[in-house]
């Protein structure tokens, strides 16, 4: 730990802050991170992972310094930290875990950060879909644990759900609320249920698309230039989910079918086979669309 307890550190002006995962979330998170003054630890399990989750950082914020000169890329991502090892992360009194999808992957996270962080140190998920509760019961603290869901991309969305387990303590959401509102962000408060409440109405919506291309009801050209133009949507339902990640569609669709017990989150088997043969969307290269490079 560092001179500084974890108990006296308040997000409202927090210092540092672990974020675990260098995806395009966890990069994100980061990046709004380090622009907001904050120093961050951003933690991964291997070099590579590390060393791509930097370099989308540092193009994306040069990207924004092309249009604000008063950006310091370099200057912000001295900000940044890399780290392999997540003892690395004691002197932090925030945490944000922003792995993949998967329960057991964020359940492991989430008894080392225990074991690992101060007492008083908020733990928070930047999980889609999978309950707080259920990761809080990982811990000595529940009343600490909370989940804080971003929303892609993280520097340009404003939408932070603050997401409340059974346990969650007053005193964690409102200084969670008051690191959203530091990042420039809106927080909105939800409590705790399968796919909370963006993706419980978003997901069947791209779940149901995919069905109509798999059915041949159109191509997924039409179907997105059916929500484009008649619904006006900024971006169509299919290239919305290759853009989220097919996986990760897939990963909270069984999330949603298991928690609600019903068939009608059932995920298309069109999703199922795309994600089988590797075809993830953007970061793939392909999904229902064809990427360059």
């Amino acid at each position: 730990m560092t001179d500084r307890a974890a108990s006296d550190l308040d997000p409202a002006d927090l210092d540092a802050v672990a974020v675990l995962g260098a995806g395009t979330m966890g990069a994100g998170i980061a990046h709004v991170l380090a622009r907001k003054g904050l120093r961050v630890l951003l933690c991964e399990v291997d070099s590579g992972a590390l060393n791509r989750g930097l370099k989308t950082i540092r193009n994306n914020l040069q990207r924004q310094a092309a249009r604000d000169p008063g950006l310091e890329v370099e200057e912000t991502m001295g900000r940044i930290r890399g780290v392999l090892n997540r003892e690395d992360l004691a002197e932090c009194g925030f945490a944000i875990e922003a792995a993949t999808e998967r329960l057991e992957i964020k359940q492991q996270i989430f008894r080392d950060l225990d074991r690992i962080l101060g007492p008083a140190a908020i733990l928070a998920s930047n999980t889609s879909s999978i309950s707080i509760t259920g990761l809080a019961c990982q811990t000595g603290r529940p009343g600490k644990v909370i989940g804080m869901h971003f929303f892609n991309p993280v520097p340009v969305m404003a939408l932070v759900e603050i997401v409340r387990g059974l346990a969650t303590e007053a005193e964690t959401y409102d200084k969670t609320r008051a690191l959203a509102v530091r990042l420039g962000k809106t927080p909105v408060a939800v409590n705790d249920a399968p796919g909370f409440v963006s993706n419980r109405v978003l997901m069947p919506l791209l779940n149901e698309a995919m069905y109509a291309v798999m059915e041949g009801v159109a191509t997924a050209e039409a179907v997105d230039e059916v929500f484009r133009l008649g619904m006006a949507h900024p971006m169509g339902p299919l290239a919305l989910a290759d853009l989220i990640g097919l996986d990760v569609c897939l990963d909270i669709m069984r999330v949603l079918e298991e928690g609600f017990g019903s068939a009608k989150f059932h995920p298309c088997p069109l999703l199922i086979r795309m994600v089988d043969a590797g075809w993830l969307g953007r970061k793939t290269g392909r999904g229902f669309y064809r990427y360059p490079g």
